[in-house]
This record gives C-alpha cells, sequence and structure tokens, in this order.
C-alpha cells in the first residue's frame, strides 16, 4: 500500500540526534555455514539494548548460503527476518510454515522455546536480507512463542515527496504503522530508500535506542550542516534527541532506520539462548535436551 504526504502537515520534530559512534560488521557465518556480515553482536558492538544481533546476508554464490539454517533453538528474545532478495522456506515445532520472497518479514517471538529452520529456496542468484534480534523483558521471555509471517505487499510504502520511500515494518511513519504488533520494548523498524537530493526526517522517542544501518550508497545522518556521512556496511548509533533526519550524499543510498525501548535488565547469552541469569540458561539447555521446546 501507498500513501502521498503532500497533503499532511510534518509532525513537530526535536532536534536531530547526532551520529555519536560509527561501527562496520565482522564476516561470520551461522547455521550449516552461511556466510554472513556481523554488525550487532560482535566485540566491537556486543548488542545496543534491547537490540541484540544484527546479521546482514548478501551473496549470489550458492555456496555461501545454500546449507541455510537447519533446525535450531531459540529462547527469550524475538528473531526478525527481512529479505530483500531471494527466497527462504520458514518451518517450526508449532506447526508454523512460511515462505521469504523479496520484500517480505518474517517476525518470530521465541518466548518459553521454539525449534525452526530457514532455509533457502534457490540454488542460484542473489540471496539478500537481514536478520535481527530482539531482546524480551524477563516477565515475557517465558511467553507462548508466537510466528508473524508478513507479505511484502503488507507492508505500508510511503511516498514522501521529498526523494523519500519508506516501507514501515514496525512502528509509525507520519501516521502509517506498520503490520508487526511490536511488543514491549515498542521497536521501529523503517526501510528508507533516499534518491540524491532527497532528505528525511522523523520523530523518534528520546529515551529509545537507534541506530542507522546503510546497505545501498551513502546518506548523511544528523542536524542539517553538521550530519555525518556513513557508506555501505556501516552502522550509526545515533546520538542524543528527539528526531532523526537524513539527505543524500553525493549520490542514492538506502538505510534501515531501528529504535527501540532500552529494557536495562541483565543479559545472558548462550548461543540461541537469552535470558537473565546463568540459572535460566541452564534449565533453557535442560529444556531443549528434555524435548520440552
Amino acid at each position: 500500500m501507498t500513501a502521498s504526504l503532500d497533503a499532511k502537515q510534518p509532525a513537530r520534530q526535536g532536534k536531530a540526534r547526532p551520529i555519536a559512534r560509527v561501527v562496520k560488521g565482522q564476516p561470520a557465518s551461522d547455521g550449516a555455514g552461511v556466510k554472513l556480515n556481523r554488525v550487532i553482536g560482535t566485540g566491537q558492538l556486543p548488542d545496543l539494548d534491547p537490540f541484540l544481533m544484527l546479521d546482514e546476508f548478501r551473496s549470489d554464490d550458492p555456496a555461501a548460503y545454500i546449507a541455510g539454517f537447519p533446525d535450531h533453538p531459540h529462547r527469550g528474545f524475538e528473531t526478525v527476518t527481512y529479505m530483500l532478495a531471494g527466497r527462504m522456506r520458514h518451518g517450526d515445532n508449532k506447526g508454523n510454515k512460511g515462505l521469504l520472497g523479496p520484500g517480505s518479514v518474517q517476525w518470530m517471538t521465541a518466548g518459553r522455546g521454539i525449534v525452526h529452520s530457514e532455509m533457502p529456496e534457490q540454488e542460484q542468484g542473489l540471496m539478500w536480507g537481514f536478520q535481527l534480534w530482539i531482546n524480551l523483558p524477563a516477565r515475557d521471555k517465558m511467553t507462548a512463542p508466537r510466528y508473524q509471517d508478513i507479505a511484502a505487499d503488507a507492508i505500508p510504502q510511503v511516498a514522501a515527496g521529498n526523494g523519500a520511500t519508506v516501507k514501515v515494518i514496525a512502528g509509525s511513519y507520519d501516521g502509517m504503522r506498520g503490520p508487526v504488533d511490536p511488543g514491549r520494548t515498542e521497536p521501529l523498524y523503517l526501510d528508507v530508500d533516499l534518491a540524491a537530493d532527497g532528505s528525511f526526517s522523523t520523530p523518534l522517542p528520546a529515551a529509545h535506542a537507534g541506530f542507522v544501518y546503510v546497505y545501498d550508497g551513502a546518506v548523511e545522518i544528523g542536524p542539517d550542516g553538521a550530519g555525518r556521512t556513513l557508506s555501505r556496511g556501516e552502522l550509526g548509533v545515533l546520538g542524543e534527541g528527539e528526531a532523526v533526519s537524513a539527505r543524500g550524499a553525493g549520490g542514492a543510498g538506502k538505510f534501515l532506520l531501528l529504535a527501540g525501548r532500552p529494557l536495562r535488565e541483565p543479559v545472558v547469552k548462550y548461543g540461541p539462548f537469552v535470558m537473565n541469569t546463568p540459572d535460566e540458561i541452564r534449565q533453557a539447555i535442560m529444556d531443549f535436551q528434555a524435548g520440552r521446546f
């Protein structure tokens, strides 16, 4: 669905957030050897509360992705897979099945435990997308698992009229709400396509942690006249403020804007389990081994 903003007045915005730091991803592999670029979840940026991990997978070499992500467990957080190109088949032990194609999203709340797989449904061509891990608050870590399979045409697309096109995956942009029920961390997840001479801005709660990840071209982020240019593969952690502002930087650019309410709770990670205490991690391992997922 597409909406025009030409007849609307922009929402009142406060101070544009500067870029507090810039990080680049590191080569990694996951699943059965899928090659990817890990941007959050490294020694450089272990997490950004409530975000635990961000991976970008991008390859036109089938050997880099064909083995996929066979059955594996999760507990205590949410996974969000967003496809730009290629096809991935999801299946889990709760009976959920889905096919992720270009522009589609899978938002899975692992809760107390789920076992799932994501396997490529192609043997050649470009496979490109992202997987994000979002933490769950302690009171929700043992909630019932939930699966949301969102087709590309169910994601609102806003033609801003100032050289920006915005896909609203979660949260809202200029009155358009994304199809995902976001949960207690109140995440904002936007995919912004910015023309060379385009501009983009949106309010952002001052208490939310946030970042911009440029996945194509280059974009200038920050206050007008004092922004910082991010190029493909760079993540900019947002500093303090009440809005995000972006401009084209010598050419077109595409970026993800993500923000969420920090939980400020202890985080204990062990592979596919994210809990609050070591005892809870040990219990997760025992429950999985005993077939209680």
